[in-house]
């Protein structure tokens, strides 16, 4: 289940440094110095840029140090803009909003992991390999990519040679991350990060795996087909309302409409800002973040992409 997010604080650019072809890591401190909250393996920050864009990213730095947050960032050629803003205008000096660190992909104990990372999916798969050594637990990395030059942490990597595996497209053959699956033992832990066709086929071949053993955190939404396409209606149980969503509106946006604010970030159901719990009816999950045994249960649901499979809802509201 998702964290309580810290409240939103004013950092400062430290350094900002080119780690690989596309990718800069900025490291941020507070402008007067102060200790920052503390995170976990796994965590991301909230960045709020120009123009209302708020993106998520993996802390990938070193969490002992109370006094910096460390993100990388690849420049997304397809996106809204906001790694280009980073990359081209965001200067050393400057300040940025940020929300958080809340953790949705929190690393849980055992005795030996397996790391899965697709290019800058490796961000959040850093600290646990520095977690994993701090507490003796065997691992290993699979970390695919399109070229060595465009693969962040490399250097960082190269002092576990013996743990880490390295597959770049343009050196020849594709590693077959699911047929190596097969070969694990059964209390490996599995964490995966990276874009959505390695994360798919590695969701599809685990699905005879027990809940949880298979983690992955995701940078888009995968398409969801909704449940129903006709009107519902939300009854918010400490406002003593009804607010009927129509098929063209989110519940995010119906709530809105009433004058109902709950927080938000990425709109897509990827960060987890949103969550609100459910107190009667069935929602229809459309979020990257529960499990199915989570989904099972129904008691939260992501009000920027989920609805409705009832009739009616209750919110906490």
């Amino acid at each position: 289940m998702v964290q309580e997010a810290h409240p939103a604080h004013v950092l400062r650019v430290r350094t900002k440094e080119v780690v690989a072809d596309g990718v800069v890591v900025l490291t941020l401190e507070h402008p007067d110095g102060r200790r920052l909250p503390d995170w976990t393996p796994g965590a991301h920050i909230d960045v709020m840029l120009p123009g209302g864009l708020t993106r998520q990213y993996s802390l990938c730095g070193d969490r002992w140090d109370a006094h910096t947050y460390r993100v990388a960032i690849r420049r997304d050629r397809g996106g809204s803009g906001g790694s280009a803003y980073i990359h081209d205008s965001l200067q050393v000096g400057e300040h940025v909003q940020i929300g958080g660190p809340r953790n949705n992909f929190a690393m849980a104990p055992a005795s030996s992991y397996l790391f899965v990372a697709g290019g800058i999916g490796i961000t959040p798969i850093v600290p646990m390999i520095v977690q994993a050594e701090m507490v003796g637990a065997a691992w290993h990395l699979l970390y695919l990519g399109r070229s060595r030059s465009a693969m962040p942490f490399l250097d960082a990597l190269a002092a576990h040679p013996e743990h880490v595996t390295v597959s770049a497209r343009d050196e020849g053959a594709r590693l077959d991350v699911t047929g190596q699956l097969g070969t694990l033992e059964p209390d490996t832990q599995v964490y995966a990060c990276g874009p959505r066709t390695l994360l798919d086929d590695l969701t599809a071949s685990t699905s005879h795996w027990p809940p949880g053993r298979l983690r992955v955190e995701r940078f888009s939404a995968s398409p969801v087909t909704p449940a129903r396409t006709a009107p519902f209606e939300l009854h918010l149980a400490r406002s003593r309302r009804t607010v009927t969503v129509r098929p063209e509106r989110s519940v995010l946006d119906a709530l809105s409409d009433v004058g109902i604010t709950v927080l938000s970030s990425c709109r897509e159901g990827l960060c987890g800002t949103c969550e609100t719990t459910v107190l009667a009816g069935e929602p229809d999950h459309r979020d990257c973040l529960l499990d199915d045994d989570e989904r099972a249960v129904g008691d939260c649901m992501f009000v920027c992409v989920s609805r409705s499979r009832s009739d009616r809802l209750v919110l906490d509201l």
